[in-house]
């Protein structure tokens, strides 16, 4: 990506494939995903009715809760689709991560939960990292999530895929390069590592930077089992996963089982 222009693939798939709206709460593992950020975010978000700067917010899936907690949330995505659904929850414009048109220190909270992993480009990165650096307050928080760069290996193991050679060409491309290129399944995307994506945080100038699995290490056994019974899991399954998430957080060998990634940072 370059020159701020947003990839054809990434807008064609948001725009015509998939539904982002409704990814959190039809699989097993988006609703562990949707479940652990808000838990997680809670932590380290400071009292409503603080300021949120949701970057590239989508379609408004984390937006809603934002609000229903009291937060005055602003969100950017330059998926036109995307901003006419978030436009019902929140204030909604176009806009890329990259040049953010708020001004200087004008945030309590800035969150990617999104753009770095469809920034394949590190310059990409670090400059949608310094716009989030740029118009959160000194001591505001900064939020941004990152793909696991072996999620895909786990994914397509519980999808029963990885046996065929095709797959194993793919993911090991994946695994090699880190970045999707987005012509099979998912759009153009970018893996990240946990040591990587913190040095990204901490280079953009924030400090206290912690990063955090989402899903924790069970959460391809629920799309294991959604996918060969083509049932939800069991609660109790879908609760050990989640307890299995929170139990991981205190040992960092374990944020590579995760399928997404949340690090957060202070602004200084």
């Amino acid at each position: 990506m370059s020159n701020l222009e947003l990839a054809p693939e990434i807008e064609h798939f948001y725009s015509e494939v998939i539904d982002e709206g409704v990814r959190l709460s039809t699989s097993a593992d988006g609703r562990l995903e949707l479940i652990r950020t808000q838990e997680i975010m809670r932590r380290y978000l400071p009292p409503a009715p603080a300021s949120v700067l949701d970057v590239g917010g989508g379609p408004g899936i984390h937006a809603r809760w934002l609000v229903a907690d009291g937060y005055q949330v602003d969100l950017v995505d330059p998926v036109p689709r995307h901003v006419e659904q978030a436009a019902a929850i929140c204030s909604a414009s176009i806009g890329d991560a990259r040049a953010l048109a708020a001004a200087d220190a004008s945030y309590d909270i800035v969150q990617l939960l999104g753009p770095l992993y469809h920034l394949p480009d590190a310059a990409d990165r670090r400059q949608a990292l310094a716009e989030a650096r740029r118009v959160v307050r000194p001591g505001g928080l900064v939020a941004a999530a990152a793909i696991n760069r072996y999620a895909s290996l786990f994914e397509h193991t519980a999808l029963a895929h990885l046996h065929t050679e095709r797959m194993q060409v793919s993911i090991s491309e994946i695994l090699r390069t880190a970045i999707h290129d987005g012509k099979r399944g998912f759009t153009l995307a970018y893996f990240h590592r946990a040591e990587e994506l913190a040095a990204e945080l901490r280079e953009s100038g924030l400090a206290d930077v912690e990063v955090i699995g989402i899903e924790g290490p069970a959460w391809s056994l629920l799309k294991a089992v959604e996918q060969q019974t083509g049932q939800r899991p069991t609660g109790a399954l879908f609760d050990s996963a989640l307890t299995a998430a929170r139990m991981s957080e205190p040992y960092p060998e374990l944020l590579a089982a995760s399928s997404h990634l949340l690090a957060v940072g202070r602004a200084t």
